[in-house]
């Protein structure tokens, strides 16, 4: 593969490969589920906070790949293809395609 995915499948199958570690995905599923916890706060608190909504994953995130992958987050070099990625993960994991 390039240093430079192509599409989005490809792209995806990258970011997997620095989520390797099953204490890395934890963190990740943890991030997203403050995420969705943040997003009915804010519908109900105050609809200024969705806009911090996106940064919410990241201490939880960045957390994982630091302590317990040892990379860089995707997020550095393609952050809307990462962020995309988050949810398929989640996804996938929810559904048992991938074990955490």
């Amino acid at each position: 593969m390039s240093d430079v995915p192509n599409n989005f499948p490809e792209y995806y199958r990258h970011y997997l490969s620095l989520h390797q570690n099953n204490w890395c995905r934890r963190f990740h599923v943890f991030g997203q589920v403050a995420t969705i916890a943040f997003v009915i706060l804010a519908i109900k608190v105050n609809l200024w906070l969705l806009i911090a909504s996106p940064f919410v994953v990241y201490p939880f995130a960045w957390s994982g790949h630091y302590f317990f992958e040892k990379n860089e987050p995707a997020a550095f070099k393609n952050p809307l293809w990462a962020k995309m990625s988050d949810w398929v993960m989640l996804k996938d994991i929810l559904t048992g395609k991938i074990r955490w």
